[in-house]
């Protein structure tokens, strides 16, 4: 029999009970939130709504970072049938008011002044908003308007509520496994974001499938840190939580996460790229600055740790002796490593929502950290093929979740079907038909099934190069090695219907400005930086080195670094920090002319 959001809840909490279900750091010191707090919590916030007029099937909005007060709302919401939106705290207002326009939600939580500000730029378009709750009141003492409660206020109604009618959620029509529980909004990189709705069937299928895959465990703590509006994130600290009863550790801030990490020591983590690239860039500059004889024997080891590792993800025996000497570089050097960086109690980690630099994640697993690479989009709850822990494959994105299919379509798409696929895009029927058909998931990416089964994305279907000779050049493989450059963040690579590929280039800033600052690079602005020949025959060294590696029309023949940053606020990069090519392609237009005219 399937089971809501809910049922899984309360079983969880009659499960634990007075264990702890997750800790957040309050005036420097871990604060312990039982299950049973916890579920007190969530009643008081479905009383609190339902006694405001709350009615099954309506909409709340969260915006703020990762924090109890986050998860206790979303909670609270679905328990009570209602349908919980998610809005990325850096949204600029006009996006913060599309998705509460159009998610057509009445309740909107907001974390701080800052964020209660984009509010008060749109509160006269969106009339069917009715409450605006806020948790952090810091520098609203003395605000007042008849729309706006703080967030203790808010609970205070929700005890009083449940006080007076102690029936008040049970009379509440019965919450269906079929119903919408959460809407999670596209990062939109072409056009406005579309809100995926997922059910409550789809929800407890994922977080189950998720945690018994690779299996987790009661004892396992992971951190939660990502935006708590993308469904890679709610896989963890609250689908996945729910399934299992880890422990969940809030950061304290986006601006404390390789603290916090030290802190937590985490058993399961998680991550996107980005993340996994900034510690692999970390760990290589650190250790460019150490002695000649750590220098020395931090080669040595990972020497023999890229070995072993390639052995192993190539599903080659390890011989006997390159075991014994991997035993040593890891007591020696990976030990110590893994202690500093927080990792040394992790048995699995992820990486998502963006592929990875193989060259990266060899990284990891060298050092004994067991990262590996998962694939899925929002459409289908955010996971369709993950590694076993046991045994990742190097190159591919693991084996379909187990009660899944996966197929590869004529034109090599991958498809999908299981009990995670979404009910569809919320008021968007033609995009859901295009996107659902015959019962399968068409995830837009290219890829293949090889001999064990394993899944490889060779590419974004909209995204492959057709050159002017007729060549196909899937540009996610090219990308991916140009990234794997301590000095490269991002790369896209330009050549559809040219003669020949280029590419613009992000440097790595932090990375690239000590490389200036050790070799007396004289610059005053980033952009003085990008145009440097020094900096410029940096990137064509590490441009040279993926040529070498690469068949001859795949190679790139001329470049340009980005003379900014890219900016989530400005449209060029999703939350998830993935480039939108299409915009950068549109705002760079001038320096990608100059690579085919000559001029520039």
């Amino acid at each position: 029999m399937q089971q809501t959001v809910p049922q899984m809840f309360q079983q969880a909490v009659s499960r634990f009970g007075s264990r702890t279900a997750m800790r957040t750091k309050e005036f420097g010191l871990w604060r312990d939130i039982s299950w049973n707090e916890y579920a007190e919590q969530v009643q008081r916030v479905g009383a609190a709504l339902v006694s405001l007029g709350f009615a099954k099937g309506d909409a709340v909005s969260i915006i703020g970072d990762n924090c109890p007060q986050w998860v206790f709302l979303s909670m609270g919401a679905q328990c009570i049938g209602g349908v919980a939106t998610g809005i990325y705290a850096t949204n600029a207002w006009p996006q913060v008011e599309y998705v509460v326009g159009h998610s057509e939600s009445r309740y909107l939580f907001v974390e701080n002044e800052e964020q209660l500000d984009k509010w008060l730029m749109f509160r006269d378009r969106v009339p069917e908003l009715q409450k605006v709750v806020v948790w952090d009141t810091k520098g609203l003492r003395h605000f007042k308007d008849p729309q706006v409660l703080t967030f203790a206020e808010f609970l205070e109604l929700g005890s009083r509520a449940a006080g007076e009618q102690p029936d008040l959620l049970a009379d509440l029509a019965e919450v269906d496994p079929e119903d919408v529980a959460v809407l999670i909004y596209t990062s939109g990189t072409t056009g406005p974001p579309k809100g995926a709705m997922l059910t409550h069937a789809n929800l407890l299928w994922m977080g189950r499938a998720i945690t018994s895959d690779n299996p987790m465990y009661e004892t396992d703590e992971v951190m939660s840190f990502l935006p708590l509006c993308h469904i890679f994130e709610q896989l963890f600290t609250m689908l996945g939580h729910i399934s299992v009863g880890y422990t969940v550790n809030f950061i304290e801030s986006p601006n404390t996460v390789s603290e916090n990490m030290i802190e937590i020591s985490p058993t399961v983590g998680h991550a996107v790229p980005r993340i996994w690239e900034k510690y692999y860039s970390m760990v290589l500059i650190k250790m460019s600055e150490a002695t000649y004889f750590k220098r020395l024997v931090f080669g040595m080891a990972s020497a023999i740790g890229n070995k072993k590792a390639e052995l192993t993800m190539n599903f080659t025996p390890v011989p006997p002796w390159l075991k014994f000497s991997y035993a040593l570089a890891y007591f020696a050097v990976f030990r110590k490593l893994k202690q500093r960086l927080g990792f040394d109690r992790i048995r699995v980690a992820y990486s998502g929502a963006a592929p990875i630099a193989p060259d990266v994640l060899m990284f990891f697993q060298s050092i004994g950290v067991n990262l590996v690479e998962g694939y899925g989009q929002t459409e289908g709850t955010g996971v369709t093929s993950i590694s076993p822990r046991q045994r990742p494959k190097l190159g591919s994105v693991g084996l379909p979740l187990t009660g899944s299919e996966v197929k590869i379509s004529e034109d090599g798409e991958i498809l999908v079907k299981s009990p995670a696929v979404f009910k569809g895009y919320f008021k968007n029927p033609e995009a859901t038909d295009e996107t659902l058909r015959e019962g399968w998931l068409c995830s837009g990416d290219v890829g293949e099934i090889d001999a064990d089964g394993y899944l490889r994305i060779t590419d974004r279907k909209k995204d492959i190069i057709v050159t002017a000779g007729g060549k196909n050049i899937t540009p996610q493989y090219i990308e991916n090695k140009l990234k794997s450059s301590i000095y490269i963040n991002d790369a896209v690579l330009i050549g559809d219907k040219r003669k020949f590929l280029s590419a613009l280039i992000l440097i790595d800033e932090d990375n690239v400005v000590k490389y200036a600052q050790d070799n007396k690079v004289q610059f005053a602005t980033y952009k003085d930086l990008t145009r440097s020949k020094e900096i410029v025959g940096l990137v064509q060294q590490e441009v040279d080195r993926v040529n070498a590696g690469l068949a001859r029309v795949e190679n790139i023949r001329k470049f340009r670094i980005l003379p900014k940053k890219l900016y989530e606020e400005d449209g060029e990069v999703t939350p998830t920090m993935k480039v939108k090519r299409k915009h950068v392609h549109e705002a760079f237009a001038d320096l990608i002319e100059a690579m085919y005219t000559g001029s520039g």
